[in-house]
């Protein structure tokens, strides 16, 4: 690893020799994208290529972004949720075909007997809203969340369409590891994920672990698109003001949105939406979805792997509108979320966040900002830096 330079701008790390393009986007992110604070890390072959960090660590303030700070991923934690699942499906613990009400009896209501775990995974279940959203205490109430899902009609037929589960993939994808495994999905994650990887990534932040945290903020988009739209597409942009559209619905399942910046949000385990990691956390744990990591064992197999990252959904999505390539818990490449070839399967964070695999070339990517941009799937200055991690490859 060559160290990079310090430059305007107050960026810091290292960069493997034929990976300085990705360097190059990261410094223009900062004087060209808005950027205030974040880090990008890439691992080839289960080794570390790429780890930069840059700015303040809150998005308003002073204090310099360390190695070791850690962001909200939002969106971003789906795939470590997904990976719960898929794991407990590899142990032989959990059937993909089953149906969810297998598990969890009381989901069979109003409808969704023929709901299955695969469902879930590849937003088919047809649960994206609720007919009440949930308060935000309420949400951070495992139990209460879960009755409230059970006890929802689905929006569709159940497997035969799909749509962005975009807060009820918590409820869903966290009940069925608690009734699988009998214990809460942050601490299954802790326990069979993040700890034996030695990762920085927490769904359910412990308290020791907060002052490493940053703050989220808001930041405008910049006046240039750099070669991303950055205004959407006008269907879009109404189904995102209609309040009765099942996009805003979707995302609007907490009531009034949750301050992501309180303790007792972050605390808690959403992990459609809360998890906490670095940008090497992120890239290390989809490095461990492809191949070993600096000794470490992988954590899927080849046909675990396969199943994240083989089309189960795609077309028309019923509430991002947008076309959307889902396999098993994954976002696949495509234009509503580029990623670095057809192979690759993630998860971007609303607003900014990003991390994905791309098994034909070995490649894992983690992206982590405090600076919140108004995107869904494809934020400019993780596009860039995708971009630029393609030319160096």
């Amino acid at each position: 690893m060559g160290q990079a330079q310090d430059v305007t701008g107050g960026v810091h790390g290292t960069v493997a020799a034929g990976f300085e393009p990705v360097r190059d986007a990261f410094l223009r992110n900062f004087a060209e994208r808005g950027e205030r604070g974040a880090q990008v890390t890439v691992y080839r072959d289960g080794h570390r290529v790429v780890d930069l960090w840059g700015g303040t660590k809150d998005v308003e303030g002073d204090a310099p972004w360390t190695p070791g700070t850690a962001q909200i991923v939002r969106s971003a934690t789906k795939g470590v949720a997904a990976a719960a699942l898929l794991l407990l499906h590899q142990r032989g613990d959990l059937d993909l075909d089953a149906p969810v009400g297998h598990h969890w009896p009381e989901f069979k209501a109003r409808g969704k007997e023929s709901v299955l775990v695969r469902h879930v995974l590849a937003h088919r279940a047809g649960l994206p809203a609720l007919d009440r959203p949930l308060t935000p205490a309420e949400a951070l109430d495992p139990d209460l969340a879960a009755a409230v899902v059970a006890a929802q009609a689905p929006f569709w037929e159940p497997g035969t369409d799909h749509g962005y589960h975009a807060q009820t993939y918590s409820w869903l994808t966290g009940e069925l590891v608690r009734r699988v495994t009998g214990r809460p999905v942050g601490e299954w994650i802790a326990r069979e994920i993040a700890g034996p990887l030695g990762l920085d990534l927490w769904v359910g932040l412990p308290p020791e672990q907060a002052p490493r945290v940053g703050l989220l903020g808001r930041i405008e988009p910049p006046a240039a698109p750099g070669g991303l739209r950055m205004r959407p597409r006008r269907n879009v942009a109404e189904a995102y003001a209609d309040p009765a559209s099942l996009t805003r619905r979707a995302f609007g399942a907490i009531d009034p949105r949750p301050d992501e910046n309180d303790p007792a949000y972050r605390a808690a385990a959403l992990p459609a939406s809360n998890g906490i990691a670095t940008a090497d956390g992120l890239a290390r744990f989809y490095a461990a979805l492809i191949g070993d990591v600096d000794g470490a064992a992988r954590l899927f197999t080849p046909a675990t792997a396969a199943l994240a990252a083989t089309e189960a959904s795609a077309g028309p999505d019923r509430v991002l509108v947008v076309g959307t390539r889902f396999g098993l818990g994954y976002m696949l490449h495509g234009g509503a979320s580029p990623l670095l070839g057809d192979g690759s399967f993630g998860h971007p964070g609303r607003g900014g966040a990003l991390g994905f695999a791309d098994p034909d070339t070995g490649v894992a990517f983690g992206y982590v900002t405090n600076g919140m941009n108004k995107g869904v799937t494809a934020d400019p200055r993780a596009q860039a830096l995708v971009r630029a991690l393609r030319e160096a490859l």
